[in-house]
């Protein structure tokens, strides 16, 4: 199938995209690298008379340690992300969920500001967010603003940007010390979203005791999800007191509800998630013991 027919803009900065977006309303769509909306609207799942192509804003792209964090463009790309040395330094969560997204032709065209924005609770990019306490920046008609992850993702592929504004970049908490980091998923074939998975982040102090642990979880819930009641289980406690399969399973039976669909019922997925967290926490705990 092909999309509707729609009226194709190409702003010249985030400012004019912001204009057309309070100009056009509702019937207008931000495209970046188009991995999630071109599917819908060739379905005809999605319909827009107007798309604003930011996908060439040099502006929006970019990767640059500011003040503790790395802050990201949301147009750079998901390939661009997965080969920086300096992502590799600074965010290595992020380093290592890369390559689980699609395929590289994917991650080519991708970007880090359309994935978040789509806000899909089994992608790899919110569930990072939420682990990491990653902020993200906002530029509307009213100027701009900083929404914190937790208060980012509102509901089933909606999030907190408001009519007229764009995401303009993501900034994530560079960690030091000593810290481990893993994600675990578990996906039918490579490239496909996760029926569940976790991404963890684990700091120990000069104590051996972990100082702080973040636990995003892919695919269990209506939107992404973070498992606070098991970081704070976690928080406080030696490598040698923690039990991985038993934090993975509480992890997993917190949460009120589990979605279901034709790819995995909610036990069955809530099950998975349990083992996935288990796994990438036993990981994260090993590289933080090692010394990073």
């Amino acid at each position: 199938m092909k999309p509707s027919t729609f009226d194709y803009h190409r702003p010249a900065s985030a400012a004019e995209a912001v204009g057309l977006l309070s100009e056009l309303g509702d019937e207008a769509k931000i495209l970046a690298g188009g991995q999630s909306l071109v599917p819908m609207l060739s379905l005809r799942l999605a319909r827009f008379e107007h798309l604003v192509d930011i996908s060439r804003l040099d502006e929006l792209r970019g990767i640059e340690r500011q003040d503790g964090s790395v802050r990201i463009g949301a147009a750079t790309t998901e390939a661009a992300i997965e080969t920086s040395a300096e992502i590799a330094s600074a965010a290595p969560l992020l380093a290592r969920a890369t390559p689980l997204i699609g395929h590289f032709q994917i991650r080519n065209r991708g970007t880090i500001g359309g994935s978040l924005a789509h806000a899909d609770p089994a992608a790899e990019y919110p569930a990072v967010a939420q682990a990491l306490d990653a902020t993200f920046d906002l530029l509307g008609p009213a100027g701009a603003r900083t929404v914190e992850a937790a208060d980012f993702f509102t509901g089933l592929w909606e999030t907190a940007v408001d009519d007229g504004e764009l995401l303009t970049s993501v900034r994530v908490p560079i960690w030091s010390g000593r810290c481990g980091f893993a994600v675990e998923e578990v996906t039918r074939r490579h490239g496909d979203f996760a029926i569940a998975g976790a991404a963890v982040a684990v700091e120990l102090g000069p104590d051996d005791r972990v100082v702080r642990c973040g636990i995003g979880l892919i695919g269990l819930g209506s939107t992404p999800v973070r498992a606070t009641g098991t970081e704070t289980e976690i928080v406080g406690r030696a490598p040698t007191e923690l039990d991985a399969d038993e934090l993975g399973r509480y992890a997993a039976g917190d949460l009120d509800s589990v979605p279901g669909d034709v790819h995995a019922p909610p036990d069955y997925r809530r099950r998975i998630g349990a083992v996935t967290v288990a796994r990438a926490l036993d990981a994260a705990i090993a590289e933080a013991v090692r010394g990073g």
